[in-house]
């Protein structure tokens, strides 16, 4: 398989995003290796400018944008944290942006959205209703779409954690990552993949909506129902036509989660860590707290925490589990 993107692609977007975004740090997790099978490191992209990994991707395609899609616009659909990743790049580079948004996106990321400049439309609940609004915008206005996942510079930019955690910490001996679309996973396993290739990668999704272990299992790329889950993050129905190669070249291992776990998960590394994360950025302890990652007690894992978007009755929820 030709890759679609590769290490020097992700490298580029790493000198060119480090200027507008935050490296996160590697946090030690000793206090949830009771809970866990191994030895727990955080990648708490909670802590990005944004509150979530999404403002990497969308700045490494809008700075790469022609100064005639700049001046037109751009337009994104969104569960919530991407809108505000995009939101957050076209404010700091001049750029108008629409997002649109499910009707029922959490209240905190609309109102983070509004308050980056966005012109922000609620329509349907599902990804399939968004893109259809989206495309109807883009048409009608010209703007330059940029895509949630399913984009080679999208994707290059959420790599770029993987180039964090390799440059902090080289005896890493497994990464797990949340998957939805597919643009964080297929991003940071090409950044590890291709110069660390011992490193084991597991990605992890809710057991409501498993797009990808589907997938695996029919050895291509399958849709799945849209069905509830407290992981909003994470409602997508299928692969991307350009992640799915990538995490079934790359990707070790796969597991799903309930949303009972997901509920733990968030409570033990919100009272032991003091970190509050999104229900999506739960799902990977979730899997270790439930017993579903193949991890040892020797093996350093790292956790990518994917966001911390919370909404104050969420947060009542997780602090009452």
């Amino acid at each position: 398989m030709e890759n679609i993107i590769e290490y020097k692609d992700i490298e580029q977007a790493y000198k060119r995003i480090r200027g507008y975004v935050k490296h996160t740090p590697l946090l030690s997790g000793e206090k949830l290796e009771k809970f866990t099978n191994c030895q727990v490191y955080l990648k708490p992209e909670n802590l990005q400018l944004t509150g979530s990994f999404k403002l990497r991707g969308a700045l490494n395609k809008i700075l790469q944008l022609s100064d005639e899609e700049k001046a037109k616009g751009i337009v994104a659909a969104s569960s919530g944290n991407h809108g505000q990743g995009v939101a957050y790049a076209a404010k700091k580079l001049g750029v108008k942006a629409t997002i649109i948004l499910p009707e029922d996106a959490p209240s905190v990321k609309v109102e983070g959205i509004k308050a980056f400049g966005a012109d922000v439309i609620l329509h349907g609940f599902t990804s399939p209703e968004r893109f259809k609004k989206l495309e109807e915008v883009r048409k009608e206005k010209g703007y330059t779409l940029v895509h949630p996942f399913d984009d080679p510079q999208i994707m290059a930019g959420q790599g770029t954690i993987g180039c964090e955690i390799t440059e902090d910490m080289e005896d890493i001996d497994v990464v797990v990552i949340p998957m939805s679309g597919g643009g964080l996973i297929s991003g940071i396993s090409t950044a590890i993949k291709e110069r660390m290739p011992q490193i084991k990668i597991i990605g992890v999704e809710t057991e409501a909506i498993p797009r990808f272990s589907e997938s695996r299992k029919a050895g291509k790329p399958v849709e799945v129902p849209i069905k509830n889950t407290i992981a909003d993050g994470l409602k997508n129905s299928k692969p991307g036509k350009y992640t799915y190669p990538i995490i079934e070249k790359y990707v070790d291992e796969m597991c799903t989660v309930t949303d009972k776990e997901i509920y733990d998960a968030m409570n033990k590394v919100l009272f032991e860590t003091k970190l509050l994360i999104e229900p999506s950025a739960s799902v990977g302890i979730a899997a270790a707290i439930s017993g579903k990652l193949p991890v040892s007690k020797d093996q350093k894992v790292c956790f990518i925490l994917s966001g911390g978007n919370v909404d104050a009755k969420r947060l009542t929820e997780v602090i009452n589990v």
